[in-house]
């Protein structure tokens, strides 16, 4: 039996990159209905781009129907490498605009989760001052965790991290930004939520953990402490959606647990002993050498965290 023979994708231009772009928004969206409003053109005229980019490539990209919208194993290998491709395309602009001495592109930053709650975060305050100084330079927010952050900034997907101090690697430089402190917390309905008696390190390993399941100050404390992880989150509201459950207890910085404190579903367990204070740094990688738009932003983080700005 002959084989047939797919298409060819041959030279890309201007039109496959289009098509690519809203291939990628269908996919981040998770549908066609969803794309519509991002890309700001209509569902049926996403829905013909796709299916020209199908035509294009020779391949079925992704399954929609009664049973939703998913991308199909080559679909995901064609977003992963729309991804990779557009990436470098907008990088190739930022490096023309660079030439000129003109700040442009996109700048990707990645962000650790619950940062906005940090009283002692000045972050909003440095997007403020480089979009000021970069007027034209379209920053994009990402959040995600630790491990996420420091494979995008190797990837090259991000330009900019912050993220809690946890290990150095030479790949990055680092800067110090704020303090966060983390406390020990537990839900209605746990047995400590209402217990009075002292407790120690040790009588805390008795009671099952919610932890962060990836390395981080929250897992350096587990092993070291010996306690039981019970069950594993991947961000702070997973480990906050965990203790509400009143069957484990877990640390949540003090700033983002305050409205669950207030609401009188969680409570501190013994907060002069079981905390830990954190350090969150700005990131970037050493090589290649930073873009302009990258250092101005690492340097407006740097510069509203100072101590001269804290006075």
């Amino acid at each position: 039996m002959k084989v047939k023979d797919k298409a060819l994708l041959g030279q890309v231009g201007d039109m496959d990159l289009r098509l690519l772009r809203v291939f990628k928004a269908v996919a981040d969206c998770g549908g066609m209905a969803a794309a519509e409003l991002e890309l700001n053109i209509g569902m049926s005229t996403v829905s013909r781009h796709v299916k020209d980019l199908e035509t294009r490539l020779g391949l079925t990209l992704c399954r929609r129907g009664r049973g939703g919208f998913a991308l199909t194993a080559e679909g995901e290998r064609v977003y992963n490498e729309t991804v990779r491709l557009l990436f470098s395309v907008d990088a190739f602009r930022g490096s023309i605009d660079e030439i000129h001495r003109r700040l442009g592109g996109q700048l990707e930053v990645g962000l650790f989760d619950k940062t906005a709650t940090n009283p002692a975060s000045r972050i909003g305050e440095a997007i403020s001052r480089f979009t000021e100084l970069a007027p034209d330079v379209k920053l994009n927010i990402h959040i995600g965790s630790i491990a996420a952050i420091e494979r995008g900034l190797i990837a090259g997907s991000f330009h900019v991290g912050v993220i809690p101090e946890h290990r150095a690697s030479a790949a990055f430089e680092y800067s110090p930004l704020f303090a966060e402190q983390m406390l020990l917390y537990c839900g209605r309905g746990h047995p400590l939520f209402h217990a009075t008696a002292p407790l120690t390190w040790e009588k805390l390993r008795g009671h099952a953990l919610a932890g962060l399941g990836f390395h981080s100050p929250n897992m350096q404390l587990a092993h070291r402490a010996q306690l039981v992880r019970a069950a594993t989150g991947y961000d702070q509201e997973a480990i906050a959606t965990l203790l509400l459950s009143g069957k484990f207890i877990g640390f949540l910085p003090d700033h983002y647990a305050e409205q669950f404190v207030q609401r009188g579903q969680l409570r501190s367990v013994q907060p002069s002993t079981f905390k830990y204070g954190c350090t969150f740094t700005a990131l970037v990688r050493r090589s290649p050498a930073p873009s302009r738009a990258t250092e101005l932003f690492f340097h407006c983080l740097k510069q509203v965290h100072s101590a001269e700005a804290s006075l």
